[in-house]
């Protein structure tokens, strides 16, 4: 059937009204722990819950929407500048009927990842914004317990595949701090010795700056040795998560 034939015989209350959406798990480290952005809604539905920050789709793209709720709900601003440090991806489509009491929306999610995020200043339909712990973020609005679990795994997954983890550690590093931003990531107690050795073994991943520290390395050891991230896009061997070595042997 071609277009003008489809057109002349198309009734749109022939089918039922879709609003779409965009939801964002926005997480970052702060105090040495893995934390992401929540709300406290302001309208109905849900006033006075917790949520992930979201909301229609205008006349622009999906991705430009995810940047404008960062923007406009939380006082973040990763506009076009800003990409170089804000890790966005999409993460799923949610879709299910009930989801939102209002009407049928189908939400497309997005996971924003970076470090050293600002405080957030709440804007449009939120009345407060912050950064929670993701242990103590639970009882959301709509489905996002599920929309945040997984962005949570999205994330964590990242870290096994991929350097991502590199962009959290600073231009210059020691293999500790970057075994802390996977420890916080992870939400696991990393062996040192194990994950050094790890790290060192995959091509491309770090290479050594020829400095050191300017003080002693851990418990009052010698210097560290600094490091900074290599030109590796994809990590072969993966860092696998403890939990999921003993899963894969």
């Amino acid at each position: 059937m071609d277009e003008a034939s489809f057109l002349a015989g198309y009734d749109p209350r022939d089918y039922p009204a879709v609003a779409v959406t965009v939801d964002v798990v926005a997480l970052t480290i702060r105090d040495g722990k893995l934390s992401v952005l929540l709300v406290e809604r302001g309208e109905q539905p849900f006033a006075g819950h917790r949520a992930l920050p979201g909301g229609f789709v205008r006349e622009e793209t999906l991705d430009r929407a995810a940047l404008r709720e960062l923007a406009e709900e939380t006082g973040l601003t990763p506009g076009e500048d800003d990409l170089d440090r804000v890790h966005l991806e999409q993460l799923k489509t949610y879709g299910n009927p009930g989801r939102d009491p209002r009407m049928r929306v189908v939400s497309a999610a997005y996971l924003a990842f970076a470090p050293s995020l600002p405080e957030p200043t709440a804007g449009s339909d939120a009345a407060r914004a912050y950064w929670v712990p993701v242990e103590e973020a639970k009882d959301l609005a709509f489905d996002h317990d599920e929309i945040l679990a997984d962005g949570l795994e999205r994330a964590r997954a990242k870290l096994e595949y991929t350097p991502l983890a590199t962009a959290f550690a600073g231009p210059e590093f020691t293999i500790g701090e970057l075994r802390q931003v996977y420890a916080a990531v992870w939400g696991e107690e990393l062996h040192a010795g194990n994950f050094h050795r790890k790290v060192l073994s995959v091509p491309g991943f770090v290479e050594s700056t020829g400095e050191t520290t300017a003080r002693g390395g851990e418990r009052g050891g010698p210097r560290a040795k600094l490091y900074r991230a290599g030109d590796a896009r994809l990590l072969h061997p993966a860092l696998l998560r403890p939990t999921r070595e003993d899963r894969v042997r």
